[in-house]
C-alpha cells in the first residue's frame, strides 16, 4: 500500500504587532521562547515528530532572523529528497505583490504543491506554543472522509468572544464560523464551552487547489475569513484538539496545552507556565522533543548565587545574584547584588551590580546599569519602556556589544 504523502505549508510571515517591541527587528515566529527555543520551533517539532518531513516555511515580515535560525537549527540530511525544511519568501510569481493573507501566501506557491503531488496538505500557523500529534488529526480526517479539517480547541464559553468560533454538529461536521462573536455557539452537548479555531488546517490537495483558485478569482486572501466558510457543507470537519494525546506528557501538565502568545502578557504568562517542578507545560519530554539550535557554548557557571524556580541556559555567568521565578537565555551575565524576580532575560544581556528587576522582559544585547530599579515604579518605567496592561515591563533589543564577560577568577 502506498504511503500517504503529506506536504506542510507553515505560515511564518506574521508581523506580530502586538508583541512589539520584541518584533521590532524580527517576525513573530522567530521571537525567542523559553531558555533555548524560538516560537517557530514548536510547530516544526510537532510536524517532525509526527512523521511529516516535507515542510515549506512561508516567510515575509522581517524574516532574516528566522531564516538564520532555520539555517542553523533545522538542517535535514539531503539523502532523502522528501525530507526538507525550506524557507520560501514571496516569489511574486503571480504579480508584484507580497503575500496578502494566509490563503494568498499558499496560492502564490501552488507550483510547490503541484511539484510534490501530495495527497494531503497541512497548512499550519507558526505562532503558538503547544504539542500536537498531527497523525491523530490526519486519522480523523481520513475516518470522516473529510475534504478539509480544522483543528479546534475547546475554550470556556465566556472566553470564546476573543476567538474565531466553530459551530459543529455531534460528528464534528462544521456548520458555520463566527468571528469573535458576542454570542458564541457552544460545543455539541456542552453549553459551557465553544470550539475555537487554532489556525491549523488539513486539506485534500485537490480541494485546496480548487478552493484557492476560486478565492483568488474573487479577490479573497484569507483561510479563516474566506476559504473555509465557502467549504461549509462540502465535507468540512472540526478536529477536537482536546482529544489529542502526545506520548510522554505527564499527569501534572495541562491536557492539550495550547497558547497563542500573540500579546506581551500572553507571552509572559506562557513562560511562567514552564516553570516549577510540576509545570503546566513541561518542555522536557524525551518522547516528543522540541528541537532547536545546537548551541556549542560553555555550560552555565554559578558563584555565591541563589536561584529558585528558574531556568538558566548555557553560557550564563551568575555571581552573587538572586534569581527567582525567571527564565535566562544563553550568555547572560549577572553581577553581584543583582536581584531578578519574575523576569525573562534574553541572549547576551549583562545586568550590572546591584540592579533589581521585577516582572521585566529584557531583549538581547542590553546592558542594565548598576543600581537600576525596573518594574517597581511602572509610571516611571512607562516613560522609558513598554509597560503592558498587566504591568510587565519590556526593554527592547539593543545593539550588539563586545562581550563584557569575565571569569570568576578574574573577578576575584
Amino acid at each position: 500500500m502506498r504511503k500517504l504523502r503529506i506536504l506542510a505549508m507553515v505560515m511564518a510571515g506574521g508581523e506580530g504587532s502586538r508583541l512589539h517591541p520584541l518584533t521590532a527587528e524580527r517576525s513573530k515566529p522567530s521571537v525567542p521562547f523559553g531558555a533555548r527555543y524560538r516560537i517557530v520551533d514548536f510547530v516544526l517539532s510537532n510536524l517532525m515528530n509526527s512523521g511529516i518531513h516535507s515542510i515549506y516555511l512561508l516567510v515575509q515580515y522581517k524574516s532574516q532572523s528566522l531564516i538564520e535560525h532555520v539555517r542553523k537549527a533545522w538542517v535535514l540530511p539531503p539523502i532523502l529528497p522528501e525530507h526538507f525544511i525550506t524557507v520560501v519568501p514571496p516569489q511574486m510569481r503571480r504579480g508584484q505583490s507580497w503575500f496578502q493573507g494566509t490563503a494568498d501566501a499558499v496560492h502564490q506557491n501552488l507550483n510547490l504543491i503541484r511539484q510534490h503531488r501530495p495527497d494531503l496538505v497541512a497548512v499550519f500557523g507558526a505562532d503558538h506554543i503547544y504539542r500536537m500529534d498531527v497523525r491523530q488529526m490526519v486519522q480523523f480526517h481520513l475516518d470522516h472522509a473529510a475534504a478539509a479539517t480544522v483543528a479546534a480547541l475547546p475554550v470556556p464559553i465566556e472566553q470564546a468572544h476573543a476567538f474565531g468560533v466553530i459551530e459543529a454538529d455531534a460528528r464534528g461536521r462544521i456548520l458555520a464560523f463566527q468571528e469573535k462573536p458576542v454570542h458564541p455557539a457552544h460545543m455539541p452537548g456542552d453549553p459551557t464551552r465553544a470550539f475555537a479555531s487554532m489556525g491549523n488546517y488539513l486539506f485534500n490537495a485537490e480541494v485546496l487547489e480548487q478552493a484557492l483558485i476560486e478565492a483568488h478569482a474573487r479577490g479573497e486572501n484569507d483561510f479563516g475569513k474566506h476559504v473555509l466558510p465557502r467549504l461549509v457543507g462540502q465535507g468540512l470537519y472540526a478536529y477536537d484538539f482536546a482529544q489529542n494525546r502526545v506520548p510522554g506528557v505527564r499527569d501534572y501538565e495541562e491536557p492539550a496545552y495550547w497558547r497563542d502568545v500573540g500579546t506581551l502578557d500572553a507571552y509572559y504568562e506562557a513562560h511562567m507556565d514552564v516553570l516549577g517542578l510540576t509545570p503546566r507545560f513541561d518542555v522536557f519530554n524525551a518522547q516528543w522533543p522540541i528541537f532547536s539550535s545546537n548551541y556549542q557554548g560553555p555550560v552555565a557557571k554559578f558563584q555565591d548565587a541563589r536561584l529558585d524556580n528558574s531556568i538558566v541556559s548555557a553560557g550564563c555567568l551568575i555571581h552573587g545574584a538572586r534569581v527567582r521565578d525567571s527564565v535566562l537565555r544563553r550568555e547572560v551575565v549577572l553581577e553581584p547584588g543583582v536581584e531578578l524576580d519574575g523576569c525573562i532575560v534574553m541572549d547576551n544581556v549583562t545586568i550590572r551590580a546591584g540592579a533589581r528587576l521585577k516582572r521585566v522582559i529584557v531583549d538581547r544585547y542590553n546592558i542594565i546599569e548598576a543600581g537600576s530599579r525596573i518594574g517597581y515604579d511602572l509610571r516611571a518605567d512607562a516613560e522609558r519602556y513598554k509597560v503592558t496592561e498587566k504591568g510587565v515591563v519590556v526593554i527592547p533589543e539593543a545593539q550588539p556589544y563586545e562581550s563584557v564577560r569575565t571569569s570568576f577568577a578574574e573577578e576575584g
